[in-house]
């Protein structure tokens, strides 16, 4: 790599003014396009990251002050969990819709519109600031839930569409750090900003300052996002990229796509997969007031502590995974090891929750935290890995949307558990699924397609294949001979693997310049 540049020269006695030649999804040959990284990546990545932000911090402003709002609005604690679980019930029937939109109009488009209905969802719950206007409160939150829709599957798209091989793992995890900050700001600013006060106007005047506030920087997001967010760059970054861009211009079907996603049964596991632990994740967000409040009485602030413990451990998480995936393209290994650390962090938080000491809670969160919420990129990049060439949002959207329902059903059943039996065996309930999910997780086939079309392709830059210079004419004979060596080459490479393909590519490049 050269500068921001990841375009590689070819070797001087291959032939300076040979065009490389990478095949085509669609079966036809054409020349390598060009790649190359552009600075301004790292802008789009970040600007993502700031309204993903913004929106993800209104998913749990109610539910950590729950008993708060409970109060204020006069309605019962389900009613208050509704804020949160709206959020989940948006997603299932427009994931659909929104990922054609996606495939259809590209990121810039979704940007706008998902910019639009959270900032739109800001300004009306700051008029619903009065114990009469629940109704209006649920309405602007179900608007910021619609934006959420779409949200929540681009990182793994943006990161495909904008960073090379070697990136686009950290380049998710940046993406979804994004939404992780805003929950670990939305359990720690709503208690500090909405004490737990009886006047009724003092607590209306406390709730429209937080509203106020997520307003003004939704606003001031939404403006960046129209005049800086760019659709995609002008060259590609990878070959991988490149060879969808011209796939999906000639023949791409969306309802094809979701079909062989549906067909696909290493994918179809980690949906599964995916589903029981980020809608583990969701239940205990949605409900970790009512745990701590349950055993902890009037400790509102140290729960919103608590979840933020959650969340800046599952950042560190994400990160770490994500640039460890880039180093080491250990895709199944590194999502079953975090699994299996899920699990267990799940049930020492479980068993320690009732000791008595909050220091223990705080510890225990964390790091439940640091491997539940640093799953989250690990599985859109794994799926994008199992998917290839598919869409990145597609299989994104389809991995979120057995989040959500696997978060309702979840968040409903634990809230009823522990209503009836305590928290420690909605916490129990939770251990049990996780252990299924980690099974499901051990089952899945490791078919990494990103990756051997990236090497591929690689692979095909060091190949003198057929020429298509106008300029030059080697000779018809040599150009015959080279094709038909080449298309033989092409046809024994298909079975074969990684290493072995690059090994037989490079003595047939010796025998055929010795010939």
């Amino acid at each position: 790599m050269k500068g921001d540049q990841d375009t590689k020269e070819i070797s001087p006695d291959l032939g300076k003014d040979v065009q490389i030649q990478a095949d085509i999804p669609n079966g036809e040959r054409g020349s390598a396009l060009p790649t190359h990284l552009y600075k301004r990546r790292w802008v789009i990545v970040l600007l993502f990251s700031a309204y993903s932000l913004s929106n993800a911090y209104q998913w749990i402003q109610y539910g950590i002050i729950s008993n708060i709002i409970m109060k204020f609005y006069n309605v019962d604690g389900f009613a208050v969990d509704w804020l949160s679980m709206i959020y989940m019930l948006a997603y299932i029937p427009f994931i659909f819709p929104v990922t054609w939109l996606l495939e259809k109009y590209g990121l810039r488009c979704t940007a706008l519109v998902a910019n639009a209905l959270n900032c739109a969802g800001t300004w009306i719950k700051v008029a619903s600031a009065r114990p009469d206007l629940f109704w209006v409160t649920l309405l602007g939150q179900s608007a910021s839930a619609l934006a959420q829709v779409f949200i929540l599957g681009i990182p793994s798209n943006l990161a495909s569409v904008w960073f090379g091989a070697n990136e686009v793992s950290t380049a998710c995890s940046i993406g979804v750090f994004g939404n992780q900050l805003g929950v670990a700001i939305g359990f720690l600013v709503p208690p500090m900003l909405v004490p737990n006060v009886k006047d009724v106007d003092e607590l209306a005047y406390h709730i429209r300052f937080m509203f106020y506030i997520s307003a003004g920087v939704a606003t001031f997001i939404f403006v960046l996002v129209v005049i800086v967010f760019q659709e995609r760059p002008e060259i590609p970054p990878t070959q991988s990229q490149a060879q969808t861009r011209i796939s999906r211009s000639t023949d791409y079907s969306y309802m094809a796509s979701i079909w062989r996603l549906l067909c696909n049964k290493a994918f179809m596991l980690l949906v599964i997969g995916y589903g029981l632990n980020v809608g583990s994740f969701y239940a205990i967000s949605t409900l970790l007031n009512r745990m701590i409040i349950d055993r902890y009485p009037g400790e509102e602030l140290n729960a919103g502590r608590i979840g933020l413990t959650i969340v800046i451990a599952g950042m560190a998480g994400s990160l770490i995974c994500g640039l460890w995936l880039d180093k080491t393209k250990t895709y199944k290994q590194t999502t079953l090891v975090v699994y299996i650390f899920s699990l267990v962090g799940m049930l020492v938080y479980t068993f320690t929750l009732n000791l008595g000491h909050l220091w223990v809670v705080f510890i225990t969160a964390g790091v439940l935290g640091f491997f539940m919420t640093g799953y989250l990129p690990l599985g859109f990049e794994f799926a994008v890995e199992l998917t290839f060439p598919e869409s990145e949002g597609t299989s994104s959207g389809l991995l979120n949307c057995s989040a959500q329902i696997f978060g309702i059903v979840f968040t409903i059943v634990q809230g009823k558990i522990i209503d009836k039996w305590g928290t420690l065996t909605g916490n129990v309930f939770l251990c049990i699924f996780l252990l299924i999910g980690t099974v499901i997780t051990g089952f899945i086939k490791s078919d990494l397609r990103r990756q051997k079309a990236n090497q591929q392709a690689e692979v095909q830059r060091v190949s003198p294949t057929e020429s298509k210079t106008p300029v030059r004419d080697y000779g018809a004979t040599a150009c015959s001979r080279s094709h038909d060596f080449t298309s033989q080459l092409h046809k024994n490479l298909n079975g074969c693997d990684n290493k072995m393909m690059a090994t037989d590519v490079q003595e047939g490049i010796l025998k055929e310049r010795k010939f």
